[in-house]
């Protein structure tokens, strides 16, 4: 009997479809936001599917996280009238699905043309190129998640406002905690294990019903999968024990930003050697590493937007609040964008720390390998590295990051790297969407406003 991370063909997954008995089977495909949708189709439609593809309607590539429908993209649109657009099953990305019997689940992307601006597709490009480089990219992902006792209706009714934690106050790597929690901790840790994105740590960060958990490390197509897959059934089993979970980048002021750390390194495609490590060098940097590095500090500005793609994302990148304000590297410095992590051949690694938990782990690991390997192309080096705390120094003027979403857009859609690496029509078309979250925002009238003006003014 084929157990379902066994599947690697189309006849693999035939098969254990037809050993399972299953009538239907739950598929689904990632958006521009690294929201997944999805549907189940029935035995007969997938296991069609999976030779000939199927249809999945390309409004989920043009509308936002709301289902609002940009006014401003060429991709899709009412010009095109919504058509469908080809898709096709992973067969390897079969998973179980814990709460749902024997049923199981497929990961799907979008195949030509569709896949030119497909978040998964893009990464795929831009492996494709680390490889024609005699590269192989891995990469780990690390997310904080705060959890509350409220459920998608009683959030409603409260107005996001008064919300109840997980647990109370300051208490970071907390054993009571982690303790009194262990039921949930346990579900965490067997649904992350059975569906295959298993967590190498899991412990209370510093806040109220936060946690910070780290997957386990993978070829960076994998990583990305499994980033993406933990975001979506983290959900799922919150709201199955009546609690939600949220990544956004900031949720309240009085609380420090969740991020979603990406640790990079990069082997030979020849033999499988590591190639970030070199004794004989300052930090154990080889050439190589040096270079991604300095490519990645470069290029973070003009990225951004991939990186930090929300208008709430900006409300994390302030000074004092473990996010970076420009794009800094150090050696094991937690206050910089890129902090180095000398270490073995095998460990060695540098951590993106500008990422935060609200980005699609497809697109910013996109930004964050491109970068790096167009670094090792124009062999780009870093700044100085920053000794103490960075926020206590005055960088270049090239370094600092844009502050708002609307500006990182606009450096996104002037990037002649991104058009060269991610494809024009994808760097158009996701910076687009980036305009359109920010002129969304800019229709809304906030509660600091009325506050400050409405009286006094």
């Amino acid at each position: 009997m084929l157990e379902p991370r066994q599947v690697k063909t189309i006849a693999d997954a035939k098969a254990i479809v037809e050993q399972r008995k299953l009538t239907h089977v739950k598929v689904g495909v990632f958006d521009v936001d690294g929201i997944m949708r999805g549907k189940y189709l029935s035995r007969a439609k997938f296991l069609s599917a999976l030779e000939s593809g199927y249809g999945f309607c390309d409004v989920v590539l043009g509308w936002d996280c709301q289902d609002q429908l940009y006014d401003n993209v060429q991709f899709t649109g009412w010009h095109t009238g919504y058509p469908d657009a080809p898709v096709r099953i992973l067969p390897e990305s079969c998973r179980p699905l814990p709460f749902e019997g024997d049923n199981l689940f497929f990961l799907s992307e979008f195949a030509p043309p569709a896949e030119q601006v497909c978040p998964r597709g893009v990464l795929r490009k831009v492996l494709e190129r680390a490889r024609s480089m005699g590269f192989e990219p891995y990469a780990g992902f690390e997310y904080e998640v705060f959890f509350f006792n409220e459920t998608p209706q009683s959030i409603r009714e409260k107005n996001y406002r008064n919300l109840q934690p997980m647990a109370p106050g300051w208490f970071g790597y907390s054993v009571i905690r982690n303790s009194v929690a262990a039921d949930f901790y346990g579900q965490m840790l067997a649904m992350c294990e059975t569906m295959d994105f298993s967590i190498e740590g899991l412990h209370e960060e510093t806040g109220p019903g936060v946690i910070e958990a780290a997957i386990g490390y993978d070829d960076a197509l994998a990583a990305a999968d499994k980033a993406a897959l933990f975001k979506t059934f983290i959900k799922v089993l919150a709201q199955r024990n009546s609690m939600m979970a949220t990544f956004m980048a900031k949720w309240s002021r009085d609380w420090p930003g969740q991020s979603g750390h990406i640790h990079l390194s990069l082997r030979s495609r020849d033999g499988g050697k590591p190639v970030f490590h070199d004794p004989s060098q300052p930090h154990s940097m080889s050439t190589t590493m040096r270079h991604f590095v300095g490519g990645q500090q470069r290029l973070m500005p003009e990225l951004l937007a991939m990186v930090s793609p929300t208008v709430n994302s900006y409300t994390r990148l302030i000074p004092g609040f473990w996010a970076p304000t420009d794009a800094t590297v150090g050696v094991e410095n937690r206050t910089c964008a890129l902090r180095i992590i000398p270490g073995s051949a095998k460990s060695q690694r540098v951590e993106y720390r500008v990422a935060a938990a609200d980005a699609n782990p497809y697109v910013i690991l996109s930004a964050a390998l491109a970068s790096g390997l167009a670094g090792i192309e124009q062999r780009i080096e870093p700044e100085p590295l920053v000794e103490g705390n960075a926020y206590d120094h005055k960088f270049p003027e090239a370094l600092a990051l844009p502050r708002t979403l609307w500006e990182a857009a606009q450096r996104l859609k002037q990037s002649k790297m991104a058009r060269e690496w991610f494809g024009e029509a994808f760097a158009q078309h996701f910076a687009a969407t980036r305009e359109w979250e920010e002129r969304e925002f800019r229709k809304h009238i906030t509660d600091w406003e009325l506050a400050r003006y409405f009286e006094i003014i």
